[in-house]
């Protein structure tokens, strides 16, 4: 285990973004509850996904992360869930084959159901409520009754977690990431982009791939392997992430056995917090959000806080700069690590940087902004000397109006179709896969492409 550190050790640091519950007694009986329930993941899941994260630090892999800004429990649904999974595992076809690499799976599903708030109230017509912050702790409606942070929330999320990951892993299990079937490649989009026979052309030599390995084997190459997923979320909510926690049989550490995958955000990332203290002494690979306002030598303290062992495939920096900023404040972070001998995989979060208001107050993002960041992410890394390891977006199966541009050019004018996240915006099915057609050529270029 961690030097000094027990299960509990992070009820002495200071928290960000915990919700305040109004009756303890209650909060705590759930938690005891949630304790007892049996894990959504497993140990050995959470030790493979380590290991291929490893893989991703030696440039042999990489990583795709994708999936909803926010889960609502709404959204537990058979026909909303495939949706996301098809157009991860249509994604991850595309960079595999395109960029000649492995791809390492992990949803931003099964659990992300917290999200930290820019303030603890709000106030609309005079009216103070406290903040939504996501379905594990009050709802979205401006009341009272609603936005009260609810302990019973905690069960009902692990409830639709176990249950999202159940249909999962079923998918799977049954063929769900066959690639011989044409009509689970829905890509009329592609008619629309510049770059339409460039992206027909990688499509039909994946599809002439195939077919010769199905011929060469004498069978289709779908039933020769499984399909690894992996899960991921904001760990946000320590109480929640503390109670699905546990030192399991035959191990010689602590798992937070409600995810494969926690992040830590750029909101909760102090070195003296209680979330760095509570993350510090778990088993599972983890993510840290690093924004704008990261100092190189705070960056070095905090991933040897989190990773003193420097393991490889334990962390993974997700860079959310913005478009603007990348150029001058990734470099130095980028030196400073490699000065100080750390193992981690740098990967590039596009989306949260890049967020603007129309003039209506509508949440958006630009597509061209988007993959400009990641553009510059690639260059940056290949100037010194090292590769990108993975990508990180927002993004929905479905056919929602949240970002702006893309293949069909989508406009402020089509965000009020169909707009339909309660938090930040989402690229669109066809805009996630088509940045997967462009992430293809970078890894194609990448200097890791040859290892």
């Amino acid at each position: 285990m961690a030097k000094n550190w027990t299960p509990t050790s992070w009820k002495s640091r200071p928290a960000q973004q915990q919700a305040e519950y109004d009756d303890p007694v209650e909060l705590e009986s759930t938690l005891q509850r949630l304790h007892r329930l049996p894990p959504i993941v497993t140990s050995w899941e959470i030790e493979k996904l380590k290991r291929q994260l490893a893989e991703v630090s030696r440039g042999e892999r990489f990583l795709l992360q994708g999936g909803d800004c926010s889960e609502r429990f709404s959204d537990c649904q058979a026909h909303l869930i495939d949706a996301k999974l098809k157009v991860l595992l249509q994604m991850s076809a595309v960079l595999s084959y395109g960029g000649g690499k492995r791809v390492v799976r992990v949803g931003r599903i099964a659990g992300q159901y917290a999200k930290p708030r820019s303030s603890s109230m709000e106030t609309i017509d005079g009216v103070s409520l406290p903040s939504y912050r996501g379905d594990l702790v009050n709802r979205r409606e401006f009341t009272p009754q609603a936005r009260r942070p609810d302990p019973a929330n905690l069960i009902e999320a692990y409830a639709r977690s176990s249950m999202t990951l159940n249909f999962i892993r079923s998918l799977l299990a049954g063929g769900f990431g066959d690639i011989h079937h044409p009509e689970v490649w829905n890509l009329a989009f592609v008619k629309e982009s510049e770059r339409a026979p460039e992206y027909e052309q990688l499509i039909e030599g994946m599809k002439a791939a195939s077919r010769f390995l199905d011929a060469t084997v004498g069978r289709e190459v779908s039933e020769l392997s499984t399909v690894d997923f992996f899960t991921s979320h904001e760990g946000l909510h320590l109480p929640y992430e503390h109670a699905v926690s546990e030192l399991p049989p035959l191990r010689d550490g602590w798992y937070d056995m409600g995810t494969h995958f926690p992040w830590i955000g750029d909101r909760t990332r102090q070195i003296d917090g209680a979330h760095i203290e509570f993350f510090r002494g778990i088993r599972n690979p983890i993510g840290v959000k690093v924004g704008p306002s990261m100092d190189p030598a705070e960056l070095v303290d905090l991933v040897r806080v989190l990773d003193e062992h420097n393991e490889p495939g334990r962390i993974t920096l997700i860079v959310r700069m913005g478009a603007e900023r990348i150029a001058a404040r990734l470099p130095p972070l980028i030196e400073a690590v490699r000065r100080a001998g750390l193992n981690v995989i740098w990967c590039s979060d596009p989306m949260h940087g890049n967020t603007y208001s129309t003039a209506d107050g509508t949440k958006t993002r630009h597509f061209d902004a988007i993959l400009s960041e990641l553009q510059q992410a690639f260059a940056i890394h290949t100037e010194l000397g090292g590769f990108l390891g993975g990508v990180h977006f927002e993004m929905t199966g479905q056919d929602v109006t949240e970002i702006v541009g893309g293949a069909r050019g989508l406009t402020e004018a089509d965000l009020a179709r169909a707009y339909d996240s309660d938090v930040d915006p989402r690229l669109n099915h066809e805009q996630a896969l088509e940045m997967a057609f462009l992430i293809s050529r970078h890894l194609r270029a990448s200097p890791s492409a040859q290892v």
